[in-house]
């Protein structure tokens, strides 16, 4: 199963409004025959990629998958079917299937005499290659990773402004690896308009990535000029005047945005913090002091200790000269809902 987690993490990003699954089948024996991982909407599933890769040898061995498989035709088949037809005997699940499109692939592999076990490392695979998508299930709007670069003292600009590099470049190619694992990116018209920036993808080679997320700019008063570099072609590009954060993701969610990362300066990071709509933070410390200069993040209203946004460290990395931080708000709103899952 911890293969199968790694199999989704590689795909992450390119299979919305679909799930990122990872899949690895074994032969009777026990050996590894085949792995997959979901294909880009409309085509094969992880299951049916790691079957085609064991073929025969998979006839009475085991399928182990991050997420049940579907019972439901949409623009694929069933997996469930596949399984079936392919004679595996046993199929371990880490996810149980949370929608009324997709469910009841289980109970036909079981009807079909397939051993099926549910919940192997469910934790560990909602937490991975599963969260953004399950975040649309519950609650109808992308998953939100916030990013951001700052110094020792929590400054993300000097006083006069300059913002760039403020970290070293392991650092900003990590930046990099993180956007293509998201379906867009967003900033605020205030960083578009003060530094510039392109938004893109780039390999370590600097060359840009075959895969770009959308770039998303929210620009209520129309301020970032067609001249700016999210307008260059490199990327789709979409310009906002969403007038709250529940509003924008609502907008992205309908476009099958299903992980964002917001980039944007300390006043759209308030904003989004200050409701609950942030999921994972990502924050990268650089060794450095400046004493002044914008802060990382603007006015939650949080007026005494008793009511601070809490958050839960999940790793910390060092990345050249500066540390990642990956952690998470421990205070979240909204409530789990139903949805009609992929296809």
């Amino acid at each position: 199963m911890a293969r199968a987690r790694e199999l989704g993490l590689t795909v992450l990003g390119t299979t919305s409004p679909n799930p990122a699954v990872g899949a690895v089948v074994l032969d009777a024996a026990g050996q590894v025959v085949g792995e997959g991982a979901t294909s880009p909407p409309g085509g094969p599933h992880a299951e049916v990629h790691a079957l085609a890769q064991a073929g025969e040898r998979a006839r009475g061995g085991t399928a182990v998958v991050t997420l049940e498989p579907c019972a439901h035709t949409g623009r694929t088949g069933p997996c469930a079917d596949a399984l079936i037809a392919a004679g595996v005997a046993r199929v371990v699940v880490a996810v149980p299937e949370p929608t009324r499109l997709a469910h009841g692939g289980a109970e036909r592999l079981r009807a079909a005499g397939v051993d099926v076990e549910l919940g192997e490392q469910q934790a560990e695979a909602a937490d991975g290659a599963l969260a953004a998508w399950l975040t649309g299930v519950r609650e109808h709007r992308p998953q939100v990773v916030w990013k951001v670069a700052t110094t020792l003292d929590g400054r993300v600009a000097a006083a006069d402004g300059t913002s760039r590099w403020i970290t070293g470049p392991e650092a900003r190619a990590a930046v990099h690896q993180l956007r293509a694992t998201c379906d867009a990116v967003l900033v605020g018209s205030g960083t578009a308009l003060a530094d510039d920036p392109q938004l893109t993808v780039r390999d370590a080679a600097g060359r840009p990535a075959g895969r770009q997320p959308l770039r998303v700019v929210l620009d209520r008063r129309g301020r970032v000029p067609a001249t700016a570099r999210v307008h260059d072609g490199a990327a789709p590009t979409l310009v906002s005047a969403a007038d709250t954060p529940a509003a924008l993701l609502a907008e992205l969610y309908d476009r099958d945005v299903r992980r964002v990362l917001l980039e944007g300066g300390p006043t759209l990071a308030a904003a989004f913090l200050a409701v609950g709509l942030v999921d994972e933070a990502v924050v990268h410390v650089a060794p450095t002091l400046l004493g002044a200069g914008a802060h990382m993040v603007g006015d939650l209203g949080i007026p005494t200790i008793g009511a601070a946004l809490h958050l839960v460290v999940t790793d910390v990395t060092r990345m050249g000269g500066d540390v990642q931080i990956r952690l998470r708000p421990t205070r979240h709103t909204g409530g789990p809902t139903t949805d009609d899952g992929g296809s």
